[in-house]
């Protein structure tokens, strides 16, 4: 844990003074080969033009895909700091390698070894300024395979993307323009923090069951077999991983009293990889949630079979670890990426760990966070991902990622009733895997979570509490089946789907039913 929680202190920096830079009117983006005829930053505005439209065409937008001139642009407008993918030269599937092979080894090492020699020669020849190292004796991230550094010369991009040894590069700070995504509504970037509403409400008796002790059962998890699941399977024995925005100190059922009522003999621990500040000066700012969300996915997931009126989880004896990876529920900033890059990473290193359930992402990928969420699964983790944030401004875009990765599994959240219809602030798409019902017809009531504080529940909606419902169904089938692998757990889950042999286009094998799962009687 130690090891982990040094993520940056032990990544290479190589820090060059930052030179300033020309925002004048740009001309169009240049491919690599005509970047002698200008050196300009290409606007934001532009830069955002681009992506928007790319995410309008193909539903993702890919640094690799762009150009050297719109890269170092993008890098200008942040942090001046490029985050570089590297693997031994002749591997050709690096991939597949990421948590399997330590970057200790000595073809990795090589590999890093050589891209900081390139640097310092090139930067060197085209007489940039002397950088110097962040720690002399930490080079690489300890764990997985790239390098962070600081420049301001054009030239060097379009070397490191000529060697063999370079699997991508992308600026590690860029945000993206929110704005874009919600016509005429400039504040649309305020609206990410959508998902952070989680205070206790008055929920309607019509929407919960009371069950023993003196716990309250989600109106949803009747049509999702839940209830009957529970007669078979508590989640005991299983560990879910939870990245998300941490866990409020101030709710009981996620601290002390999550061992009450009829949940006992587990645990629940709280980790943060979130920093805030900038660079050297950058802190890790603790495990507890200062948004909601995080608290809300935990609580479906884990809340306890209590005593007090509150809601219960769907695994209520499972085990929980909440990471506080992120300060909302898009994943766009720098530090966001860090720290889910990094959360991911202790998860992955924990044996105890067999399911992370994301309810968060981005609306385009990332390449750093990518190569986490391989190390995970590559070392035999189950991830569960949200098709989509819970925002409204986002859902006309497809699977956002890293629930389009095919390391996860997609889930989004239909409204109750006959047919399938997605939720309000839901997406559908190709990479759907299994869809839960989260969204009365008539009311649009949402399910029952833990609030982040008292014993009155809160509701949650969106893919964010279908992908936290699907994280508990699959601890209630691994609880079951204690020896399975996580294929045959993920199998079982399909073969016991509503549409399953077929797998629609928008919303996959249909929605789960753990009663079925647990008992593997269709």
């Amino acid at each position: 844990m130690k090891k982990t929680m040094k993520y940056f202190s032990g990544l290479l920096f190589l820090a060059l003074i930052v030179q300033s830079c020309s925002q004048e009117e740009s001309p169009q983006v240049s491919p690599s080969s005509e970047l002698s005829q200008s050196q300009e930053v290409i606007p934001q505005t532009q830069i955002n033009e681009l992506i928007f439209k790319s995410l309008q065409e193909t539903g993702d937008f890919k640094w690799e895909e762009q150009s050297d001139l719109l890269i170092w642009s993008a890098m200008m407008h942040a942090d001046s700091i490029l985050t570089i993918g590297y693997k031994p030269s002749m591997e050709s599937q690096p991939n597949s390698r990421i948590g399997l092979e330590k970057v200790t080894d000595p073809q990795w090492q090589a590999a890093a070894q050589k891209i900081v020699q390139t640097i310092e020669e090139t930067l060197d020849r085209n007489q940039s300024p002397k950088y110097r190292l962040a720690d002399e004796n930490a080079l690489i991230h300890p764990d997985l395979p790239f390098l962070e550094v600081k420049f301001t010369d054009l030239s060097m991009i379009q070397t490191l993307r000529s060697m063999g040894e370079v699997r991508y590069i992308e600026p590690r700070s860029y945000e993206f323009d929110y704005a874009l995504l919600q016509e005429a509504d400039p504040d649309a970037r305020i609206l990410s923090d959508a998902g952070c509403e989680n205070s206790p409400g008055n929920v309607p008796s019509s929407d919960f069951t009371l069950i023993s002790p003196s716990a309250k059962s989600s109106w949803n998890y009747e049509d999702m077999g839940i209830d009957q699941a529970w007669a078979q399977s508590t989640g005991a024995g299983i560990t879910v991983g939870v990245i998300d925005t941490g866990l409020s100190p101030d709710q009981p059922m996620l601290n002390g009293l999550f061992n009450s009522g009829e949940s006992s003999g587990r645990q629940v621990l709280r980790f943060g990889t979130h920093k805030t500040g900038w660079w050297f000066w950058k802190r890790y700012d603790g495990p507890d949630d200062q948004c909601g969300h995080g608290t809300a996915m935990s609580g479906v997931i884990a809340s306890p079979r209590n005593t007090v009126g509150n809601a219960v989880g769907v695994a209520y004896n499972s085990n929980l670890i909440s990471v506080r990876g992120t300060s909302d529920v898009i994943v766009n900033s720098g530090n966001e990426k860090d720290g889910v890059a990094e959360a991911l990473v202790l998860l992955g290193n924990r044996s105890d760990v067999r399911i992370i359930s994301m309810s968060i992402g981005d609306v385009f990928s990332n390449s750093k966070v990518a190569d986490a969420v391989r190390y995970a699964y590559n070392r035999g983790k189950l991830i569960f991902a949200a098709a989509g944030t819970s925002t409204s401004f986002t859902n006309w875009v497809g699977v956002i990622f890293p629930a389009n990765m095919p390391e996860t599994v997609a889930v989004t959240g239909v409204k109750e009733g006959s047919g399938y219809q997605r939720c309000d602030t839901c997406h559908s798409g190709s990479q759907v895997e299994f869809t839960v019902v989260m969204e009365r017809s008539g009311s649009n009531n949402k399910p029952l979570t833990t609030a982040n504080f008292g014993n009155d529940p809160a509701t949650v909606g969106g893919s964010s509490v279908a992908t936290a419902t699907t994280s508990g169904i699959a601890a209630l089938v691994w609880s079951k089946n204690p020896n399975w692998t996580r294929d045959q757990v993920l199998q079982r889950m399909r073969e016991s789907s509503d549409l399953f042999p077929n797998k629609s286009s928008q919303y996959g094998y249909g929605n789960l039913n753990a009663a079925a799962a647990v008992s593997g009687v269709y």
